[in-house]
């Protein structure tokens, strides 16, 4: 009772209290001792408990409070308040707060709260999820929310310390607040109220980017853009969960029923409201049970791909509707039986969408777009086969972006490629080319370092081999042979050049012997030698099919990705995943663009029929650290969305 007493009065305190307030509360007087501000500090609390609160409509003088924070928590709190401006004029929740206090028994809270401070040390110090990251996050249930007279749901967890503790309405069914432990066995569990939307929680903030020059040049022409919002979402597959049960020991059980994160998970795509959704790892019986009903609903269309082998998980690319017509759709499966460069069950998905523009636009016209969806095999250790697998999915790309022309449609590529900012395969996606020969397998995707272990495999050229059908410029061999020049270049007298070839010369050794017709061997003149030279010269020149031991990829994409992984405001870089509490940025949304110069190696871009209007900000390790990790009870997958908006050109036929 007295922790959950603490956890109120400090919660009621914070919201309450602007910034430059905050600090005097949290600093601990100097001039009186310690017996004399407990006593001072348990009447305050009795007095308040028995006549004060039920009619009063403020907190008493919050100085009065001594209470020796850590400072992990009070840097925490501050970061929190600067980011949430409209804290300092919540009215409800101080309202809400006093209506518990007085709903507390006087004679009950005298009892223990005696009992709690004969225990007190000279300085009490109360960890929070600031110091201890890993602490338990104890949502609110419907009931409580609602018992709070005349408050908001929506804005419920406004309180900063809410990502720490809740506020709780019912004194008697109050948490009180574990510090870092496994509380698998230890903490009550309260489902979080539907009605407060995920957005509300972790504040991420639209960053509008249609103010750039680009952009406002394009609006300046008076050209209309057809507008779009994608989203990519590793939702985490339910048997993922339950094969690695030791990944999510931070969180309660509860959470991590699918029952209770597919509400969340359908709540938060809704909300965003994208016209294409790629989503990774989602369960097969899930989407045709669940999932794929449901989008239906909501105006998709809807492609599922499953993982090959015994996996039971896969991606799945919707689009709407109203939005988009299918052109064309090409799942891609990366096992290949008897390589051990494509030996994985990973697969992806690449569609061709034409978008349906609005009536009464006349004669015009929009290009087509080509999506693609993946999740890359995960091993840290094995770069190559997460090369090779990207190779294929940019090789269908090519073929189904391709037109008629030899340019390509705009393209969008989505997915989860368990590959960090700046690592290898990051860069060959980026600049277009990759020098890989020699390289240690596990530097590719720069997720963990293994520089330490004696042995490592290494990349070597060829990195697959030629029976795969594709070059080192990531094509298929048959888009890249050239067009046959007609029927007579192989006719009878083209044929007939190679009678005097070196092959030809030779006499087979299953020949029989037959004196004066098969003994002798043909002696060609020195004009047709000529002639048999230059067309060995000439087929030799397509050296490119067979022969691929340069050490480096290729390709022509121009691909950029929609966010910069860092966050200049914080100083700090963005991230996507947690896994084990470690943040890593590890999915991501490509899209194409102009390529302007190279700096240090980097290509440089700018936005080109595809424009970027804006994007879904990510969010940094501590702010997720605070929200204990991920998954949390807002936040129903170990990844975070990715949403992006942009515009494609609208031309005139």
């Amino acid at each position: 009772m007295t922790d959950a007493f603490f956890t109120c009065r400090k919660n009621v305190l914070l919201a309450k209290s602007p910034s430059t307030q905050i600090e005097g509360v949290l600093a601990a007087p100097r001039g009186r001792s310690v017996p004399e501000e407990q006593e001072a500090l348990l009447q305050q609390w009795l007095e308040e408990g028995v006549g004060n609160l039920p009619g009063s409509e403020s907190v008493p003088t919050v100085r009065k409070v001594s209470v020796t924070l850590t400072s992990d928590w009070l840097e925490g709190s501050e970061l929190l308040m600067t980011s949430l401006s409209d804290l300092n004029t919540s009215p409800e929740v101080a309202r809400c707060a006093d209506q518990q206090l007085s709903e507390l028994n006087a004679s009950e809270l005298q009892d223990h709260a005696v009992a709690e401070l004969a225990r007190l040390p000279a300085e009490e110090t109360v960890t929070v999820a600031g110091s201890a990251p890993w602490a338990a996050v104890v949502p609110q249930t419907d009931h409580q929310a609602a018992g709070c007279a005349g408050i908001n749901v929506e804005v419920l967890n406004d309180d900063p310390a809410v990502l720490a503790w809740s506020l709780a309405c019912d004194a008697e069914t109050v948490p009180p607040v574990f510090p870092a432990q496994s509380i698998q066995d230890s903490v009550p569990f309260y489902p979080v109220p539907t009605e407060v939307p995920y957005h509300e929680i972790l504040w991420r903030d639209w960053e509008d980017l249609s103010v750039q020059p680009c952009v406002l040049e394009q609006v300046s022409k008076n050209t209309p853009l057809f507008e779009f919002r994608v989203m990519s979402y590793n939702i985490l597959a339910q048997d993922l969960v339950e094969q690695g049960l030791d990944l999510y020991e931070h969180c309660h059980p509860d959470i991590l029923n699918w029952n209770y994160r597919l509400p969340n998970l359908l709540q938060e795509i809704q909300h965003w409201d994208p016209d294409v959704l790629c989503l990774q790892e989602v369960q097969e019986n899930h989407y045709w049970e669940q999932l794929e009903p449901t989008f239906k609903e909501m105006g998709f269309a809807c492609f599922y791909k499953r993982r090959t082998g015994t996996k039971t998980d896969g991606c799945a690319v919707c689009y709407k509707h109203s939005r988009f017509q299918l052109i064309s759709l090409s799942p891609i499966e990366y096992f290949r039986p008897g390589l051990d460069i494509l030996n994985r069950d990973n697969v992806g998905l690449v569609l061709l969408l034409q978008p349906v523009l609005p009536e009464g636009l006349g004669l015009q016209a929009v290009s087509p777009l080509c999506v693609a969806n993946t999740h890359v095999l995960f091993n840290p250790r094995r770069g190559d086969i997460k090369l090779a697998q990207v190779a294929l999915l940019l090789a269908e790309i090519d073929k189904i972006a391709r037109t008629a022309e030899g340019s390509y449609y705009p393209v969008i590529l989505c997915g989860d490629l368990n590959s960090v900012p700046d690592s290898p395969l990051y860069k060959f996606i980026r600049n277009g080319e990759l020098s890989y020969h020699g390289m240690p397998a596990w530097k590719v995707s720069g997720q963990e370092d293994f520089s330490q272990q004696l042995y490592a495999r290494k990349l070597l050229a060829p990195l697959w081999p030629s029976s795969l059908g594709v070059t080192d410029k990531c094509q298929y061999v048959t888009l890249c042979q050239p067009k046959k020049l007609g029927r007579r270049e192989y006719s009878r007298d083209f044929l007939l050049q190679f009678r005097f070839c070196d092959v030809a010369c030779e006499r087979p050794p299953q020949l029989v012997l037959l004196e004066g017709v098969t003994d002798a061997k043909p002696v060609a003149s020195a004009r047709e030698h000529s002639a048999v030279t230059a067309v060995l010269k000439r087929h030799n020149s397509l050296a490119f099919l067979g022969k691929r031991c340069s050490g480096v990829i290729q390709h022509g994409l121009n691909l950029t990705s929609v966010y910069s992984h860092f966050l200049p405001q914080r100083g700090r870089p963005e991230v996507t995943t947690m896994p084990m509490g470690l943040g890593a940025t590890v999915d991501y949304i490509f899209y194409s663009a102009e390529p302007v110069e190279k700096a240090a190696g980097r290509r440089l871009y700018k936005d080109g029929a595809l424009k970027l209007l804006g994007r879904l900000s990510l969010l940094s390790e501590d702010v997720l650290l605070m929200a204990n990790g991920l998954p949390n009870a807002f936040c129903s997958s170990d990844h975070l969305c990715l949403l992006a908006s942009f515009g494609l050109e609208i031309s005139s036929l």
